[in-house]
């Protein structure tokens, strides 16, 4: 077996050359001074009423199509094992047409780990007009959900062909949410993320997170157009390369971090454009505010194959991230 394994170094040695432009450079790497993780340590984060596991959230995807049941039933178990927390796709559907609560109803699954709820910011207009908040209530009562996501997405409806169109602004369509509505409340972005203007007013809101949606991942915007791409001028294509990365984010709120109090429940959601574990354990590190990162395409991908593919992802996931919590220090 020994010697198998040194026939393949001499076999692989030429080809597992690196260069200077495959390094990371965000990292300095040490080590000496730490041991290999053993396997099940964890890296434990308070989130809410929650304990996390480990700092990664499972960001809201799908909701009412025909593949959304398995995929977030393997989603809810994953987070269940690993101990993650896991927004849910638009609930819209499911407000319209609860017969599709098996889609959505996946708490059981999840042991004592946090399920958040999924609206946007248009539908919780119109609700808020025709004094209907408390379908929220009731949504959040079915699905055993611990609070409420609110994703706020301007360019994607107005890049929809059948998009909604706000009325009001929606950072008054928050406040006046979480006057009326008694739950824990993240705001998201789908995409384009958030500058320094949006991010300083929702800091001075009671949330209990936010969640980047930064510009760099799954883009909503960009998605609109794709369904039909010839019916788009350049000029309108144009909006869906604006927004800010998770790294320009990041520093944003570092900077409204330093200069006013934050509640000590208050956490990040890193999301947008966290292709890799180190993406992900790099950003959570220069955050001044506890943090978690936030994927969904990546488990999206395993999560439509089988539980098992999913559960074998999160496993080298996982095992990857406590061995850079090891052995990797931030520059």
């Amino acid at each position: 077996m020994e010697d198998d394994r040194k026939r393949h170094h001499i076999d692989l040695a030429l080809e597992a050359k690196t260069t200077k432009q495959t390094l990371d450079t965000r990292f300095e790497y040490d080590p000496i001074h730490a041991i290999h993780p053993i396997s099940n340590s964890e890296q434990a984060l308070e989130f809410g009423a929650y304990i996390l596991k480990f700092p990664i959230w499972i960001s809201s995807m799908t909701g009412g199509t025909e593949l959304a049941k398995d995929i977030n039933t393997n989603l809810a178990k994953a987070c269940g094992e690993f101990g993650l927390g896991m927004g849910l796709g638009s609930c819209r559907k499911l407000i319209e047409n609860p017969a599709l609560i098996s889609e959505y109803d996946v708490k059981q699954y999840m042991e004592h780990q946090p399920l958040f709820a999924n609206i946007g910011i248009a539908q919780l207009e119109q609700y808020i007009q025709e004094k209907k908040l408390v379908l929220l209530s009731e949504l959040l009562k079915r699905l055993r959900a611990d609070g409420l996501i609110i994703h706020v997405n301007p360019l994607q409806e107005w890049m929809q062909k059948e998009g909604d169109r706000f009325q009001q602004r929606p950072i008054d369509t928050i406040k006046k949410t979480m006057d009326q509505l008694s739950c824990h409340i993240i705001v998201k972005e789908v995409g384009q993320g958030m500058g320094m203007n949006s991010l300083k007013a929702l800091f001075q809101l009671p949330l209990l997170a936010i969640e980047f949606g930064a510009y760099g991942g799954t883009n909503f915007s960009k998605l609109e157009t794709m369904r039909y791409s010839d019916q788009y001028t350049l000029d309108q294509l144009a909006l869906n390369h604006v927004g800010h990365d998770a790294q320009e984010m990041l520093e944003y709120c570092n900077e409204i971090f330093s200069s006013q109090k934050v509640d000590r429940k208050f956490r990040l959601i890193i999301s947008g454009g966290i292709q890799t574990v180190l993406d992900g354990f790099y950003l959570i590190s220069k955050s001044k505010i506890p943090a978690v990162y936030g994927q969904a395409s990546a488990f999206l991908k395993y999560a439509r194959i089988s539980y098992e593919s999913l559960q074998q992802y999160l496993i080298a996931h996982t095992q990857t991230f406590m061995a850079a919590k090891q052995f990797l220090r931030i520059k």
